[in-house]
C-alpha cells in the first residue's frame, strides 16, 4: 500500500479509502466488519463515512455506517491503527427532517451537536478528520453543472470555521476539510485560516472519475498549491465503470439495480464513454474498474480513492488497483476517449 500525507497534517494515510455508504442497507454490520477487517489487513488505514449514511437516505438506516465503525472499533479493534473522517450534514431544505430538527446547519450549534452524536456512534473520544458535506451557502453540489447564483442566507464562513477550532482545541476532532466544494470556498477557508491562526483545510473530498473530470478545472490548481488534497469520491461512477451495466445488464443485488433513482451515469452518452473505457481496458488485459481506479490513484492532486464494494471480491480487486501502472498507451488511449466527448455525466 502507499500512503500520502493528508494536507499540512503529521497523519499518512493509505492511497485507497475504504468508503462505507452501502452499511447499513446494502451491507449487514457483519459484512462491514469483513470489509473492515480485510481493508486494514490489505494496508487500508483510512476510513471514511457520514453521519447521514446509509445511502439512500432515510430516518431508519441515518448514522448506520458510523454505527458499523463503532461496533467494529468496541470489539477490539486497534483505533490508533485507522484514520476515521466523517461528515457534518448541510442545510437541504425538507429533505432531513430527522436529522437536528429538520434544520442542519454549518452553524456553531449543529456543528458540535453533530460531532457529539458521530463521537457516540462510532465510539471513539475523537474524529482525525471531520469534513462538512457540502456548504451551506446555495452552490452545485455532488457534481451538478450550471452555476445560478442566491444570495440566500447563509451560516458565515468564519462562524463555521470557529466552531470547527473550538472542537480541535477540545481534542473531539484532529483536522478538518471540507466535501462538494467550490474553488471559492477552498480558498476562502484557506484565508480565514492563515489570517487567524485558525486550522486550514487538510483535504477537499468531491466527485471524480473517468466520466467526471470537472475537479480539473480550478480545484486542482488548489489542491496542489494549498496542499489539501482531493479525496475522490465515486471514482467507479456509482460502479458503471466496471462495465457491470454495459447492454441494459442490471445484476441483481447492484446499486442501479437496487436503486434506480440515481440515474446520473444511466443517459446515453454516459453508456457511450463507459463502453469505450471498458473496452481499452480489456484491449490491455486490465480489468475496467481497475483502470479507472488506477487513473484516478495517480493523478498528482489525489491524496486517497474513496472505494466502496458490497462484496469482498469488489474490495479486493479495487484495492489492489493502487499497484496498476497505466501505459503510456493507454494513457494516451484515455485521453482520446475524453476528448471526443469531455465530462459525458455533465
Amino acid at each position: 500500500m502507499e500512503y500520502r500525507r493528508l494536507g499540512r497534517s503529521d497523519i499518512d494515510v493509505s492511497a485507497i479509502c475504504l468508503g462505507t455508504m452501502t452499511w447499513g442497507e446494502q451491507n449487514s454490520e457483519a459484512e462491514a466488519h469483513a470489509q473492515l477487517d480485510l481493508a486494514l489487513e490489505r494496508g487500508v488505514n483510512f476510513i471514511d463515512t457520514a453521519e447521514m449514511y446509509s445511502i439512500p437516505t432515510r430516518a431508519e438506516t441515518y448514522g448506520r455506517s458510523e454505527e458499523c465503525i463503532g461496533s467494529w472499533l468496541a470489539n477490539g479493534a486497534a483505533r490508533d491503527k485507522v484514520v476515521i473522517a466523517t461528515k457534518v450534514t448541510g442545510p437541504a431544505g425538507d429533505r432531513f427532517p430527522y436529522v437536528r430538527d429538520g434544520k442542519p446547519r454549518l452553524d456553531r450549534a449543529n456543528i458540535e451537536a453533530a460531532v457529539e452524536a458521530s463521537l457516540r456512534r462510532l465510539s471513539t473520544d475523537y474524529i482525525d478528520l471531520y469534513q462538512l458535506h457540502w456548504p451551506d451557502r446555495d452552490v452545485d453540489p455532488f457534481g451538478r453543472l450550471g452555476y445560478d447564483h442566491s444570495d440566500r442566507p447563509s451560516v458565515p464562513l468564519e462562524e463555521t470555521l470557529g466552531a470547527l477550532a473550538d472542537l480541535v482545541h477540545a481534542g473531539k476532532i484532529r483536522h478538518v476539510g471540507v466535501s462538494n466544494e467550490t474553488p471559492w470556498g477552498v480558498m476562502r477557508y484557506m484565508q480565514l485560516a492563515d489570517g487567524g491562526g485558525q486550522p486550514r483545510m487538510a483535504s477537499i473530498q468531491n466527485r471524480y472519475n473517468l466520466l467526471a473530470r470537472s475537479f480539473e478545472v480550478g480545484l486542482a490548481e488548489v489542491a496542489i498549491r494549498e496542499t489539501c488534497g482531493l479525496l475522490a469520491y465515486s471514482p467507479l461512477g456509482f460502479g458503471v465503470l466496471s462495465g457491470k451495466y454495459l447492454d441494459g445488464a442490471r445484476p441483481p443485488d447492484a446499486r442501479l439495480t437496487l436503486f434506480p433513482q440515481f440515474d446520473r451515469y444511466t443517459p446515453e452518452r454516459v453508456v457511450k464513454a463507459t463502453a469505450a473505457y471498458v473496452a481499452l481496458a480489456r484491449e490491455h488485459g486490465l480489468d475496467p474498474a481497475q483502470l479507472a481506479l488506477a487513473f484516478v490513484n495517480t493523478r498528482r492532486f489525489v491524496t486517497s480513492t474513496i472505494i466502496g464494494a458490497t462484496t469482498l471480491a469488489q474490495l479486493e480487486t479495487d484495492i489492489a488497483s493502487v499497484d496498476v501502472r497505466l501505459s503510456d498507451e493507454v494513457l494516451q488511449g484515455i485521453d482520446d476517449i475524453y476528448r471526443r466527448d469531455m465530462n459525458p455525466i455533465g
